[in-house]
C-alpha cells in the first residue's frame, strides 16, 4: 500500500499534526502542533508547509528484545503443539541449519521488514551456545555495520542457565560479547547452584564493563522466583551496569503480597523490565485441548507505580517461539495495549515503547522536541482508537528528514531455505 500523502523533498513544516504531549515534554494526552524538519532535525517551521489534517505522529520506534537469528524459520521448524517446550525443541534441532549464510539473510530479512514498519533501534539476543556463538556473533557484526545510519543494533549472548560454563567456555562466549560491544545475557530458571551462578555471572559482567539483559520466569509457575534471586545477586554485589530482565511472567499468577514485595525489591535493585505480550499470550498457559485462562503478561502497571522502567517489545518473529509478527511496533502497541489494559490509565504510555526502551538500552534519546532526529513514523490517524482500530498500512516513515521506501520484502525471498 502506498503513502497515505506523498510529502515534499526538502525542509518542510509538518502542520496541523498529532503527537504525545510526554515526547514534548508537556502533560496531557496528544497536542496539536506543527513539526518543522531541515538537516535531518526537528526544527522551527521552516520550507514547504504541509497541511497533515490532524495526523498523528510518533518518533521511530525502539524494538529493545528480538531474535534476529531465530527469525522466519518457518515452515522449516514448526512447533509440533504450540508450548514453550515444543518450541526449545524445535530450535534447538533447528540450530544444525544455523550457519553464516543462513543466519544473515533472515536477520536481514527481518531487518528490511523493521525498518519498513518505522524502527530506528534493535536489540536482539542471539542463541550462544558453541559452536553458534562463533557462527552469530560475526554475522551480527556485518550486519550492524551494514545496516548503520538506519538501524542502530545491539546484540546479547543468550543460553540457559543449566549450559553456562564458569569459568570454562562460557568465558569464550564472554569475550565475543566484549569484543562486539554487546551485552551478556542467559535465560535463568530454578536449578542447583543458581545463586552461585548468578553471583559470578555478575562478577564477570562487571570485569567485562557489559550491562545484562536476562530471560526470567517465563512460566505461569507462581512457585519460579529467579528474579528475586537477581535483584538480591545486583544489591549484594553492588553492580553498576544497567540490569533488564524480560518476561516475568510468574509474578502475574503469584500472591499479590508476594508479589508486590517482588516488585518493591526489583525496585530497589534499579533493574529495568521488558514485557513481550505477544509472544507471551501465545505460549503461556497453552494446554492441549483447553482454553487459556490466562494472558502471561507481566504486572506492568505496579511497575511503573514504583517508578521501574517498562518497556514493550516484539520478541519472536515467525519461529517455534511466536508463529507470526513481522517486527512491527505499532502491532507491539496495540496488542500491548489491549492485552495490558494501558488505555483508561497514565498518558505516557508510549515512552515504553520508544523513550523508555532507548534508555534502557542506552540508544540515543528519542524526544518530538525541537532539535532531535526527524526520524519518525506518520499515521493517518487522528488519535488513539483511530491509530489502534487498523494495521496503518499506509504510514509514513521519515528517517533523516526524508520519506524512505517502505515495500516489504517477499517471504519467497527465503524459500531455498527451507
Amino acid at each position: 500500500m502506498k503513502d497515505f500523502m506523498t510529502l515534499p523533498a526538502g525542509p518542510m513544516t509538518l502542520c496541523n499534526v498529532t503527537i504525545p504531549a510526554c515526547l514534548v515534554d508537556q502533560p496531557g494526552d496528544l497536542v496539536c502542533t506543527d513539526i518543522g524538519i531541515a538537516d535531518g532535525l526537528i526544527t522551527e517551521p521552516v520550507g514547504n508547509k504541509v497541511d497533515m489534517k490532524g495526523a498523528m505522529a510518533l518518533p521511530a520506534f525502539v524494538d529493545m528484545h528480538t531474535h534476529l537469528d531465530k527469525g522466519h524459520i518457518m515452515p522449516r521448524a514448526c512447533n509440533p503443539d504450540g508450548s514453550f517446550m515444543g518450541a526449545l525443541q524445535s530450535v534447538r534441532a533447528d540450530h544444525a541449519n544455523w550457519r553464516a549464510d543462513d543466519v544473515y539473510r533472515r536477520a536481514d530479512f527481518a531487518l528490511r521488514c523493521a525498518y519498513a514498519h518505522g524502527t530506528r533501534a534493535i536489540r536482539t539476543h542471539l542463541d550462544s551456545p558453541p559452536p553458534q556463538d562463533d557462527i552469530s556473533w560475526p554475522v551480527f557484526d556485518r550486519l550492524r555495520e551494514e545496516w548503520a545510519g538506519r538501524i542502530e543494533l545491539q546484540g546479547a549472548c543468550l543460553a540457559g542457565c543449566d549450559l553456562i560454563d564458569l569459568p570454562g567456555r562460557f568465558q569464550q562466549t564472554a569475550s565475543l560479547v566484549e569484543h562486539y560491544g554487546g551485552v551478556l545475557g542467559m535465560v535463568t530458571y530454578p536449578m542447583p547452584g543458581l545463586d552461585a551462578l548468578l553471583h559470578d555471572f555478575f562478577a564477570l559482567a562487571a570485569e567485562l564493563d557489559v550491562p545484562v539483559d536476562l530471560h526470567v520466569d517465563e512460566t505461569m509457575d507462581p512457585t519460579v522466583e529467579t528474579l528475586r534471586s537477581i535483584c538480591q545477586t545486583v544489591l549484594d554485589s553492588g553492580f553498576k551496569a544497567t540490569v533488564t530482565v524480560g518476561h516475568v511472567c510468574s509474578l502475574s499468577t503469584q500472591d499479590h503480597d508476594r508479589a508486590m514485595n517482588t516488585l518493591d525489591l526489583v525496585a530497589r535493585a534499579g533493574l529495568n523490565v521488558v514485557s513481550l505480550p505477544m509472544c507471551n499470550l501465545y505460549l503461556q498457559d497453552r494446554q492441549s485441548e483447553l482454553t487459556p485462562r490466562r494472558r502471561g503478561v507481566t504486572l506492568v502497571h505496579e511497575m511503573k507505580q514504583r517508578g521501574i522502567p517498562v518497556s514493550f517489545a516484539s520478541d519472536n518473529t515467525r519461529d517455534p517461539f511466536y508463529a507470526y509478527g513481522d517486527l512491527d511496533m505499532l502491532e507491539v502497541i496495540r496488542e500491548a495495549t489491549r492485552i495490558a489494559h494501558l488505555d483508561h490509565s497514565d498518558d505516557d504510555w508510549i515512552k515504553s515503547f520508544t523513550s523508555v526502551p532507548a534508555d534502557s538500552c542506552g540508544f540515543a534519546p528519542v524526544s518530538l522536541n525541537r532539535g532531535s532526529p526527524a526520524d519518525l513514523v506518520v499515521f493517518r490517524a487522528r488519535n488513539w482508537t483511530e491509530l489502534l482500530a487498523r494495521p496503518q498500512s499506509d504510514r509514513i516513515v521519515i528517517r533523516q528528514g526524508q520519506s524512505i521506501d517502505r515495500i516489504l520484502p517477499d517471504y519467497a525471498e527465503l524459500d531455498d531455505l527451507f
